[in-house]
């Protein structure tokens, strides 16, 4: 019953997905004009998120913490990283930003060419000059105050346990004197294993956003200390 559920899931996210890109294709050629950050484009995956969340028979999916999002401030956005699902229930927010996210994900059709069209900044992992091209490009996005979200761990997590914190978005975050605002996720990874595609059941996962941290007052040689309190921070919860 779970392979087939799973099918079908595949098969309804899959169309969704389709139309997602159509939408966004639409919107973003007739608001080119007046919305150069893609604001518009990048609110219809939120539409997106809830169809392929409520398709999922498996998924219980609570968002908390909402009232600590200032939709006035721009954010280094952290998460931590526990399998695929983490794109979809990020998007619960509704917050406004650029995923960081590795150059292999813009390549998978129709989601991948979204992110290409809301203008997403693409990583490709282990090349230096790659890297600082990411940090180029999104420091640029928070000088337009346009949010940036990175995955620190740099990949996802096998285990229960975070991976290390990688130091850019908290130099970065430091450097350009943008509050962090820590999410925790957790029980994506028990929604469906790396490297399987079929859904595990009754499983319950919990999208949480954290007090935002203040960095004005931070020096570039603070970045240890951030990225160390917002670690603690998102591993403060069952993940």
């Amino acid at each position: 019953m779970r392979v087939v559920l799973s099918i079908l899931f595949w098969i309804g996210s899959t169309v969704i997905t389709i139309i997602l890109f159509c939408v966004v294709f639409v919107v973003v050629i007739t608001t080119f004009p007046f919305d150069k950050k893609r604001k518009i484009a990048h609110a219809q995956c939120f539409w997106w998120s809830s169809c392929v969340l409520k398709m999922n028979p498996f998924w219980r999916l609570s968002v908390k913490g909402l009232e600590n999002i200032d939709r006035n401030k721009t954010y280094v956005i952290i998460a931590n990283h526990q399998s695929m699902a983490d794109i979809a229930v990020l998007y619960k927010t509704h917050m406004q930003f650029k995923w960081v996210a590795k150059d292999g994900l813009f390549k998978v059709p129709f989601i991948g060419w979204c992110l290409s069209l809301t203008k997403h900044i693409s990583l490709e992992r282990g090349e230096f000059a790659s890297i600082k091209k990411v940090y180029r490009e999104a420091a640029q996005w928070l000088r337009k105050d346009m949010s940036v979200l990175f995955f620190p761990e740099g990949t996802r997590s096998d285990t229960d346990k975070m991976n290390v914190f990688q130091n850019g978005a908290f130099k970065l975050a430091i450097k350009e004197k943008k509050p962090v605002l820590p999410i925790r996720i957790s029980g994506t990874r028990d929604a469906i294993s790396k490297g399987s595609w079929v859904f595990k059941t009754k499983v319950s996962t919990t999208i949480t956003v954290l007090p935002a941290i203040d960095t004005s007052s931070l020096n570039p040689g603070d970045f240890a200390s951030l990225r160390n309190a917002v670690f603690n921070k998102i591993a403060g919860g069952a993940l």
